[in-house]
């Protein structure tokens, strides 16, 4: 991956790459799957891959010399110019492997960095991706030897004596600085927002899971379902096509109303810098009433999804919240599933199907605390009226002498404001 001289990542060039793995304690299959997938979504035409069984990576060049020599004749023979691998390399293998190989050493942060850079839309997502990209690379300045170039131009007017490694380093820290104040805003800003949900008592739906298991064609089938298609979000059949957390206002007919979140995808082996630089989005799921854990039913071994994203929900503090598992794209699943349960439910976002059955099932975890109450509210109170039509479902009314005669379902934070309205 190389840098303008903007911290930009120059796209629209092809590689052709050999795909590099180390299996110590437990199998990578599903990892290096993962990484060809990742290459593939970077633009990267995949040549062939290596794995090498070690107890741990060797310091200098995390695989053995006889492996170094060996992929030295791959990348000649079949004319690669990339050689991915599926860990994070030190500045000084970077180094190392480049001096060997002759060809590109990228390794599995770098390659989903460059992914997320090239999907990065509002000012906040890149500004994300731009502070992960500069923790990624700060440590491993000495390292980089001939790669330096990677880190683009245009650092800093040295000072007179300074080297041009140390004026490189303070120009990192201080542009990582500036985009930590700005990520900063954008977090107290949410903060307000969230503060102005809690005070309205409007619950938080988030949905989760692994990258491209359908969260956003999920939240689309929803908005179309309650009739606010002009609020859809951006959906594709590929690796993390959102970045950005978008929320919307999801209102049923029976007046319920929630907050739907729609999160970053997970992966394995997500770099520790993109988690950081995305805490701020992510606490959005923390601070979530109800997670909607959607898994891609046509994958073979949906289990290592789930697994991945569990993983991910542990780190960030959200392990242990309330959820349903939501299993997606059973339209074009092979498997046969069992039937329908109280915390897993099968449906496709694409057709539509069991989407009525989640709907009850979200608000049976939303609503279920609330209570149907009798009340009389006198004709002169119109602004309690409207509030009970908007906020509230309204199952019967009827006009009385001493005022208009109410049955609706309400909050238990409701009940507080309207207390002095309930008969029974």
């Amino acid at each position: 991956m190389r840098f303008t001289d903007n911290n930009e990542v120059i796209v629209n060039e092809e590689y052709h790459a050999i795909l590099i793995g180390v299996q110590m304690d437990e199998d990578i299959s599903y990892s290096m799957e993962e990484l060809r997938a990742l290459a593939e979504a970077a633009g990267v035409n995949v040549a062939g891959e290596m794995i090498q069984h070690r107890e741990r990576p060797n310091n200098s060049t995390y695989i053995g010399k006889g492996k170094v020599d060996e992929l030295q004749m791959m990348c000649k023979n079949m004319e690669v110019d990339t050689v991915i691998f599926n860990d994070e390399l030190s500045g000084i293998q970077l180094r190392n492997l480049e001096d060997k190989l002759g060809v590109r050493v990228i390794d599995r942060t770098i390659l989903i960095l460059d992914i997320f850079a090239s999907r990065a839309v509002s000012k906040e997502g890149k500004l994300q991706v731009e502070l992960a990209q500069l923790q990624y690379r700060l440590p491993r300045l000495t390292g980089f030897g001939k790669s330096l170039s990677r880190l683009g131009a245009g650092i800093g007017t040295r000072g007179p004596g300074e080297k041009k490694l140390e004026t490189d380093r303070r120009h990192l820290s201080k542009r990582m600085n500036e985009i930590k104040k700005e990520l900063q805003a954008v977090k107290n800003n949410r903060k307000t927002q969230r503060t102005k949900r809690q005070k309205e008592g409007l619950p938080v739906v988030a949905l989760v899971g692994y990258t491209n298991s359908g969260k956003s064609a999920l939240m689309n089938r929803l908005l179309k379902l309650t009739e606010k298609e002009e609020k859809i979000v951006f959906e594709e059949d590929i690796l993390f096509a959102t970045l950005d957390t978008a929320q919307r206002n999801v209102k049923f007919d029976t007046n319920q109303e929630f907050i739907l979140i729609d999160t970053v995808g997970f992966i394995s082996k997500l770099p520790h810098s993109l988690v950081n630089a995305f805490k701020s989005t992510l606490e959005e799921v923390v601070y979530a009433d109800l997670l909607l854990h959607v898994v891609d039913a046509s994958y073979p071994d949906h289990d290592f999804h789930i697994n991945v994203a569990n993983q991910v929900l542990k780190e960030i503090g959200a392990g242990d919240k309330e959820k349903i598992m939501v299993y997606n794209k059973i339209d074009i699943a092979e498997e046969m599933f069992v039937p329908n349960g109280d915390e897993i439910i099968y449906i496709s976002a694409t057709r539509g199907d069991n989407l009525e059955l989640l709907v009850q099932r979200i608000k049976e975890k939303l609503f279920a605390s609330n209570i149907v109450v009798s009340m009389l509210v006198p004709y002169d109170r119109g602004d309690v009226m409207s509030y009970l039509h908007e906020k509230c479902r309204v199952m019967q009314m009827e006009y009385k002498a001493g005022g208009t005669y109410v049955k609706t379902e309400i909050s238990n934070k409701d009940y507080g404001r309207l207390e002095e309205y309930i008969t029974e």
